[in-house]
């Protein structure tokens, strides 16, 4: 029993906008081989360029890259305001996908006082940084006053898993969501890196001029600092997340004044800092 190849090169591949190719494959359940095939999401390295100068390098999902760009570029502090990046150009070519981005008069300077090389393998999201320093930073402290009802974050979780497309064909990516009281789901984005997916949710809601007080951040990952830390630079004050946090993530989000709730199952969830925002 072989597998087709063929189907895996370029003019053959089936590949679809949605960020998913069929992939053709042997499945063995009970005692048995059977050829199939199986959705499995795309990944491609994706250079972030500004002002002409390579700046990272990312495994991500080619999907929403305008709002990974944008968001990764506000999340990592390489900007401060959607209107500091001027212009945005996606190419793509054989190894790969650049995103160029021009950053305002006085940007660039910023830019270079800070300047890190990233070299981001899927599910990384401190990789390149040159020191400890940067890797321990304090974000800026969130000051909302939404509050949520037990019922809300049961909702606000079961929403989540009907709107991955991607991952509904693929079961292979991580989703970040924004969740908003008496609107529900209204921003999702998807990604095979759960870093990812939380810059190109912090875009979208830039891109649409949403405020990130207003709503929660649902993540179907677990919650590392670097995830704390860009749901503070979103401005979000409760962070939902499927799996459990780390103690340094704790450690951040206490500190930032974000309510950080996990392991939130159908049936319930773990509030760990800032239970006030919280109706039991």
């Amino acid at each position: 029993m072989t597998l087709e190849t063929r189907a895996l090169q370029p003019d053959q591949s089936g590949r679809r906008p949605d960020g998913a190719i069929s992939c053709p494959r042997i499945r063995w359940r009970d005692g048995a081989a059977q050829l199939g095939a199986r959705e499995i999401p795309e990944e491609t390295p994706v250079a972030l360029i500004y002002d002409a100068s390579s700046y990272a390098v990312m495994m991500a999902t080619p999907l929403d890259l305008e709002d990974f760009a944008l968001g990764l570029s506000l999340t990592e502090g390489v900007i401060a305001a959607r209107d500091d990046i001027q212009d945005m150009e996606i190419v793509r070519g054989e190894l790969g996908i650049e995103v160029r981005m021009w950053l305002a008069p006085g940007k660039r300077e910023a830019l270079a006082t800070r300047r890190r090389r990233l070299a981001g393998p899927t599910g990384c999201g401190l990789c390149g940084i040159d020191s400890l320093t940067e890797a321990a930073r304090i974000p800026p402290g969130v000051t909302g006053e939404l509050s949520l009802t037990s019922r809300d974050i049961l909702e606000a979780m079961a929403a989540l898993e009907p709107a991955q497309t991607l991952g509904a064909s693929t079961r292979a990516v991580h989703a970040a969501g924004f969740w908003l009281p008496g609107a529900g789901l209204v921003a999702l984005r998807e990604d095979v890196g759960r870093h990812n997916a939380l810059d190109k949710l912090a875009g979208a809601l830039a891109r649409d001029g949403q405020a990130g007080d207003r709503g929660a951040v649902l993540l179907t990952s677990r919650v590392s600092v670097e995830m704390v830390q860009k749901t503070a630079v979103i401005g979000a004050s409760i962070l939902v997340a499927v799996s459990a946090p780390t103690a340094f993530a704790v450690r951040t989000a206490e500190t930032a004044g974000i309510t950080l709730v996990a392991v939130a199952r159908s049936d319930g969830f773990e509030v760990f800092t800032h239970p006030e925002r919280i109706a039991l």
